[in-house]
């Protein structure tokens, strides 16, 4: 199209028509990066984005929460489902509406989750000052409750003129699409700047698709952990979220077949592997089981895969107590590959998985015979305490144990559970028994209370057959 082709919208209206026209690919598959987007309408946005929804209904689809706390949450767990190539937009009011957004922010930008939020803000004109649930600041005009999503975002914004879109949304999609820095987006909408008009270059409207690369770790740094992987005898590797993200459950259990390494789980990565693989010795950490424990306890290398590596895994760093135990690390995050000190291998999980499959293959690694009968006797042992733990009986009640026992037998293999606090993590992470990587659904990462029934929602939406 002619680059100085213009179409009249609003601000509203050019956000929706954007958003609409937004696309992932990877791996060859294409498809829109935006569901729809969650809203509830009140004084800040009824009359900005309310109106360009309803107008455009055929371009981006609108659903209506009961909370805007719940919204983002489910909108949360979709994107998980989607394995972060799939969310949704959330639009709210001002005041109260907007804050209820803020735990939600702070949910997907701790577990590394895409949501697009909108709060509505006060008139960029200060001239209505101060309209209805406007927090007055003392120490500055330009401050409104929005202002408290930015540490609690990977990018923030907030739009005081109608053109200010044309630099502030593509750049919201980088963060929203870059699997190394995505969370929440914040971009604040004034509600008489969304109802303002402006000429907008056509171009701006075009189908964009954003291409997820799986970039391999380099030749180099592949090299220097093969040569650490060399001198390991009793190596562990730790399973994170980003191995699911990545779809690389398959390349992760020909990494521990090929090379004789067992697999402890966190739990954003449980289920990654089948809870039965003959290399799966269970959770890891503060809430771990007793093989995954004690293969950590006495690792000499930990091989970090897609895992922030927090407390709860570490034991507060203490689940590794080799004193002169190594860490490597594989993370698409620099951030955290860094972490521990460890060797860092940035790059895609499946593209690092296969690489450094094939570089250890071919300098002859593998481990002993007798380190897999350890691992072996370990799993058994491990997997006999949870057959006894959902056995035991509990005179006059049903205890947790044996709740999670049968409503698990209960369920089909590609049935899900949902969970975030309380106690009941705990137990999951040592009784559940997954054999599908989707059927375990944990946000361990900020563990909001509340989080599981809009997220049952947002998992039902991802995937209605399940």
């Amino acid at each position: 199209m002619p680059i100085d082709q213009t179409v009249r919208l609003t601000m509203a209206q050019a956000t929706v028509r954007f958003l609409a026209n937004q696309r992932v690919r990877r791996d060859g598959v294409a498809q829109p990066f935006f569901a729809g987007m969650w809203g509830i309408f009140g004084h800040g946005n009824v009359a900005g984005l309310g109106q360009a929804l309803e107008e455009m209904s055929d371009e981006l689809r609108y659903y209506r929460p009961q909370n805007e706390q719940g919204m983002v949450h489910a909108a949360i767990a979709y994107a998980k489902m989607k394995n972060r190539l799939q969310t949704f937009a959330c639009t709210s009011s001002i005041g109260p509406g907007a804050t209820n957004m803020i735990t939600g922010a702070a949910t997907a930008t701790v577990n590394r989750l895409p949501v697009l939020l909108l709060p509505g803000d006060i008139f960029a004109s200060r001239r209505p000052d101060p309209v209805l649930q406007q927090l007055e600041y003392p120490l500055g005009l330009d401050v409104s409750v929005n202002d408290a999503f930015r540490p609690v975002s990977r990018f923030w914004d907030r739009i005081e003129r109608p053109e200010q879109l044309l630099a502030s949304l593509p750049e919201a999609m980088r963060v929203l699409t870059d699997q190394a820095e995505t969370g929440a987006v914040t971009v604040c909408l004034p509600q008489d700047v969304q109802a303002e008009a402006y000429a907008y270059p056509a171009a701006f409207f075009a189908p964009k698709t954003h291409e997820i690369y799986r970039a391999a770790p380099p030749p180099e740094a592949l090299a220097e952990a093969v040569a650490l992987l060399r001198t390991a005898e009793r190596p562990v590797i730790v399973c994170g979220g980003g191995v699911i993200y990545s779809e690389a459950t398959a390349a992760l259990a020909d990494f521990a077949d090929g090379l004789g390494i067992p697999v402890v789980e966190t739990q954003a990565g449980k289920g990654a592997l089948p809870w039965n693989h003959p290399w799966n010795a269970g959770p890891v950490g503060s809430n771990g089981g007793l093989a995954a424990n004690r293969l950590a306890r006495d690792a000499d290398l930990v091989i970090a895969v897609g895992t922030r590596l927090s407390d709860f895994t570490t034991a507060s760093h203490t689940a590794f107590a080799d004193p002169a135990v190594r860490f490597l690390s594989l993370n698409v995050s620099a951030r955290d590959a860094h972490k521990f000190g460890a060797l860092p291998l940035v790059g895609d999980a499946r593209a690092g998985l296969e690489a450094l499959l094939a570089a250890a293959m071919a300098a002859g690694y593998q481990t002993a015979p007798a380190y897999g009968d350890t691992v072996e006797t370990l799993k058994a042992e491990w997997d006999a305490a949870v057959d006894g733990l959902l056995r035991v009986e509990t005179p006059e009640r049903l205890s947790q144990a044996n709740a999670i026992g049968i409503v698990n037998g209960a369920l089909g293999p590609r049935d899900v559970v949902v969970c975030a606090a309380g106690s009941l993590p705990g137990d999951l992470l040592k009784l559940w028994r997954p054999v599908d990587p989707k059927g375990y659904h944990l946000e361990y990462g900020f563990s909001c209370m509340g989080y599981e029934i809009a997220g049952a929602l947002g998992a039902k939406l991802a995937d209605p057959s399940r």
